[in-house]
């Protein structure tokens, strides 16, 4: 144990000083704002905001990523059939495809699927 904890101290002192070393040997010490910045044709950029998001693209992109993920577990589904009792497969099916289904409903009832607003 003693052992274990000496190896470990001595590791993470080396990791801290190498990161000390690096620190005072990087080039790149003073960040200056005009480095940093972007450059597009040779002009200044004037502002500095941001881009309009849009939460309603949001909402879409995060609606297509459940669906998209639902039918992932959906597909084992086809190959589970062979082993598994009718009655059982077809009610586990029934309800998955239920919850889904009510799903969608929920969002097409509150309005999250319009397209436009």
């Amino acid at each position: 144990m003693l052992m274990m904890m000496m190896h470990t101290t001595t590791v993470a002192m080396l990791t801290i000083l190498i990161m000390i070393m690096i620190k005072m040997i990087s080039k790149k010490s003073i960040i200056d704002m005009n480095k940093s910045s972007p450059f597009e044709c040779g002009m200044n950029t004037i502002s500095y905001k941001r881009l309009p998001f849009s939460s309603h693209f949001f909402l879409i992109a995060v609606i297509f990523l459940i669906f998209d993920i639902e039918i992932i577990m959906i597909a084992p589904t086809i190959m589970t059939m062979k082993m598994s009792l009718t009655n059982t497969w077809m009610c586990t099916s029934f309800m998955f495809i239920t919850i889904i289904i009510m799903g969608l409903y929920y969002e097409w009832f509150n309005g999250l699927i319009k397209w436009t607003q």
